[in-house]
């Protein structure tokens, strides 16, 4: 009897990614007390996905300033949209989730928030697998137990701006 070798196994799994912007920002921001640092996707996204692929990508963000960097970024390289949220997005992001279980494999939430593990359940109860990324120190213990695995960000995956230099005023070069 031959056995096929792990790197011949095709994996064809389609994951969704849920992003609580506001929950992950406010977690990364309490690990590096810096405003001015953001997540990584281009390196996040792909160890996320290991070699699946990826069907839909949605960075959910409470309030109206919203990066149109970001919205361009995660549409031109994921295909993904960023959704506001009027309040926070743990409604929008649980209907959104609820739609995806019967077009996907798994499900990856971004986020923490101990208000996800009824969502969790229920997703894995129509047979999604529910994949968890978080900060590891602001993540609920409850989800990571309830969840099928937990991805841990670090600092490898996130990045800090460098402080804007202010703008020197020009002079008005009139004529005198």
């Amino acid at each position: 009897m031959t056995y096929q070798k792990p790197e011949d196994v095709l994996i064809s799994q389609s994951v969704a990614i849920l992003i609580d912007g506001n929950n992950i920002e406010r977690s990364i921001h309490e690990q590096t007390h810096d405003q001015q640092t953001m997540l990584n996707f281009d390196s996040l996204i792909p160890r996320l996905l290991d070699n699946r692929g990826l069907n839909r990508l949605v960075y959910f963000r409470e309030g109206k300033h919203i990066s149109a960097k970001l919205q361009e970024r995660l549409y031109q390289h994921y295909h993904g949209s960023v959704r506001p949220c009027h309040k926070s997005a743990d409604i929008p992001l649980s209907i959104k989730a609820m739609q995806l279980a019967s077009k996907v494999d798994t499900i990856v939430i971004m986020s923490g928030d101990s208000d996800y593990i009824e969502l969790v359940r229920h997703l894995k109860t129509e047979g999604v697998r529910v994949e968890i990324a978080a900060v590891l120190k602001t993540t609920s213990q409850l989800l990571k137990e309830e969840a099928d695995y937990f991805h841990e960000i670090t600092e490898e995956d996130w990045f800090t701006l460098a402080p804007k230099k202010p703008q020197r005023k020009r002079s008005s070069g009139g004529k005198r």
